[in-house]
């Protein structure tokens, strides 16, 4: 359906405080939701130059690798309701941790861990598992960088907004500090909620002051994920093959699409 701002959408300029947003496909994210969504934050070791002559071809010659990032499987797009179709509007995303924690993969008590049921109930954490599941395994690392992903389309009208879905397909994930390419910076390990932000370009000369009043943020639980360098849970694998309209050469051998 379509979703509004939470608490504290009062007080919004006229321009977005009638802004509505729904989350296209919608089951596709509720199915990941149920299995947890893990998404891949790099693709490290994984890339080869491929020059006629290997490697020696590249002995003094300068050449900047691709970057480490990876693309977000489902897509985040929504249908938007509610704008002015004349006024202007930048939309973004951010990515905000879900807690203070960090995490890995449990793989049951079939003499691969701990039962972590029977640990000390002094601990800090106490937990029970009976099969496969992400279990916390200490505080969060240092937030990462803090970034933004604005659409290339913005700033543009409410009316063309309005006209299609958007799509965010060029949005990208790394865990690399040092990227200076603009790609969202996550911590693996790490749980995430995304954030979609409709942001009025106030053409007033002191909108400034206005900036609080002027953008409304949509959240949906179901698109919250988790950070990793590989999938953990098989059946996350094997559902993003299976959905993924890219992954067609994925079928029939690589397990990370």
């Amino acid at each position: 359906g379509w979703a509004g701002e939470g608490p504290g959408a009062g007080g919004k300029n006229r321009h977005v405080c009638h802004a509505a947003a729904r989350l296209e496909m919608g089951s596709l994210w509720e199915e990941f939701n149920r299995l947890g969504t893990e998404m891949i934050v790099t693709k490290a070791g994984r890339w080869e130059p491929q020059w006629p002559g290997g490697l020696q071809r590249l002995r003094g010659t300068p050449f900047t690798p691709p970057s480490l990032c990876r693309r977000m499987f489902p897509t985040f797009q929504v249908k938007l309701s509610g704008l002015d179709p004349l006024a202007d509007y930048v939309l973004l995303m951010d990515f905000i941790p879900l807690d203070d924690k960090r995490y890995r993969w449990g793989w049951g008590n079939g003499g691969r861990g701990p039962d972590l049921g029977e640990l000390s109930p002094s601990l800090p954490c106490r937990y029970a598992f009976h099969s496969s599941s992400w279990l916390a395994a200490g505080r969060a690392e240092p937030a990462a960088p803090g970034r933004v992903h604005f659409h290339p389309d913005s700033p543009a009208k409410g009316a063309q907004w309005m006209r299609q879905i958007v799509s965010f397909d060029k949005l990208k994930l790394t865990n690399n500090l040092l990227d200076d390419n603009g790609h969202i910076i996550l911590n693996s390990m790490h749980r995430y909620q995304p954030r979609f932000h409709v942001v009025f370009v106030d053409p007033r000369r002191d909108s400034e002051r206005f900036a609080h009043q002027n953008f409304k943020s949509f959240s949906f639980p179901e698109t919250q994920f988790m950070a990793v360098t590989a999938y953990q849970n098989h059946r996350i694998t094997q559902l993003k093959i299976a959905s993924n309209p890219f992954a067609k050469g994925f079928r029939d051998g690589d397990p990370e699409p």
